[in-house]
């Protein structure tokens, strides 16, 4: 009999997860999986109720990324009543999701990921985490629990919740901002694309280069690539077209209403996590490592690679230095943590953009909207990937169905190859140490699950 290795619960990541590696008589990986506990069962509780009350109720799909629920949400019902968003609504709910993305991916890289770099991936784990990490380093942790503070706290003090906000609301936005709000917001989002670029270079210098080689290959697999672009194929968290990369680089677009022509989801029985597929390139699901079949990945990593460039300036020359070192598309499921600091930059850039425009306090910041039957896809990109919403309503404006695909979804089926892909190349007859089943739990940390 084999012997079966269990690590439960992963750690340091944002949602509870488990691995069951199996390994045959001679010690060598026969099998391994990953078990999410990911059934939320949100498409089920909205059934029945008004359409505009649900994007205040998915928020608590995810206490993580709540604000991007919202906007996915939010979306679905306009489209639903057929109602075009004020302008300044929109900029005000972009500006929110954008400022969302930014404190998750400074909660990410240091609080749950940077241990593995800075402290090492063989050091002992009571070590090897956040405090650690501030024992090492006194000065910056206490920078960056300011600057992820001051992120989260504008969210806050702008639309009065943190986490599950209500001010995106049919036809706009809830709350006008006064050109003292801009002024105020404009400062600190300076201070955090400082803060931002400090974190990129640190991680260029500092984090990355001693592991270099670890990088470019644990959890190394071959797939495609999901995520969102605008008209001119530059990256874009709040809204455009979505667009599927295959393994070698070619790529369809094509609009969110239409993703189920695109994507389709499978279901294994060892998660309660459904496995979307593309379904217009090798026709079916399989997670074989060698021949995979319609396995695309989504989040940090995607979006790099799926862009034909970055919109705004710091953004772009990280971008063309990432792939003058790694090329397009990269395949090294680690560079997540690096294409997460690159979307650190723009989300900064970006949000001194839209706060830059006096537009975004145009007080007109709501359209009218009536309740009625229709069908409304919302999509935005989450910190974790392609978040699809897709409601259709009675001629009440109530919720007949619903379906939701977040964005760790789209990873479950990597998540599984990359571990056993680690598992098979790092465990040899039967050896099993520490620093392997941390390296084993990095493979899942990289997607930020």
């Amino acid at each position: 009999m084999g012997q079966v290795i269990n690590i439960q619960p992963i750690t340091r990541i944002e949602g509870h997860a488990s691995i069951e590696i199996k390994l045959d008589d001679n010690g060598s990986v026969k099998d391994s999986k990953v078990h999410f506990l990911a059934l939320r069962g949100f498409e089920k509780f909205v059934e029945g109720k008004p359409a505009e009350e649900v994007p205040r109720i998915v928020p608590r799909i995810c206490g993580i990324c709540p604000w991007h629920h919202h906007m996915a949400s939010i979306k679905a019902v306009d489209d639903c009543f057929n109602v075009t968003p004020a302008p300044a609504g929109s900029m005000l709910r972009e500006l929110m999701q954008t400022i969302s993305h930014l404190e998750d991916k400074l909660l990410h890289f240091f609080f749950l990921a940077a241990a593995d770099f800075v402290i090492g991936p063989d050091a002992d784990y009571s070590a090897r985490n956040v405090i650690g990490i501030a024992q090492a380093n006194p000065e910056l942790a206490k920078k960056i629990v300011t600057m992820r503070h001051k992120a989260k706290m504008i969210l806050e003090k702008f639309s009065g919740k943190a986490i599950h906000p209500i001010t995106a609301v049919t036809g706009g936005f809830a709350k006008p901002m006064t050109e003292s709000d801009r002024k105020e917001i404009l400062a600190e989002m300076r201070e955090l694309l400082d803060f931002s670029m400090f974190t990129i270079e640190f991680a260029k210098k500092k984090v990355f280069p001693p592991y270099i080689d670890t990088v470019k290959s644990l959890g190394l697999i071959k797939t495609g690539f999901l995520g969102t672009v605008d008209d001119e194929g530059a990256l874009n968290l709040y809204g455009g077209n979505l667009r599927m990369m295959k393994p070698d680089g070619t790529y369809t677009d094509f609009s969110p209403k239409n993703y189920t022509d695109y994507i389709s989801e499978h279901v294994v029985p060892y998660s309660y996590g459904k496995m979307p597929y593309a379904r217009f390139w090798n026709e079916g699901f399989s997670l074989d490592l060698d021949q995979p079949k319609g396995i695309y990945r989504a989040n940090t990593l995607a979006r790099i690679n799926v862009c034909d460039k970055m919109a705004t300036p710091k953004a772009q020359a990280e971008l063309e230095e990432f792939r003058e070192k790694f090329g397009r598309p990269t395949q090294a499921t680690l560079l997540y943590h690096w294409a997460r600091l690159i979307e650190a930059v723009y989300s900064s850039e970006h949000a001194i953009e839209l706060l830059e425009n006096k537009a975004i306090t145009d007080p007109y910041i709501r359209a009218k909207a009536e309740p009625k039957a229709g069908r409304g896809v919302g999509c935005v990109e989450a910190p974790r990937g392609t978040l699809i919403h897709d409601y259709t309503t009675d001629e009440n404006g109530l919720i007949k169905t619903a379906n939701m695909i977040v964005g760790t979804t789209h990873n479950l089926g990597p998540i599984n190859m990359s571990v056993d892909q680690a598992a098979r190349s790092l465990i040899k007859n039967g050896e099993v140490t520490e620093g392997i089943m941390n390296r084993i739990e990095m493979a899942v940390r990289a997607y930020d699950p």
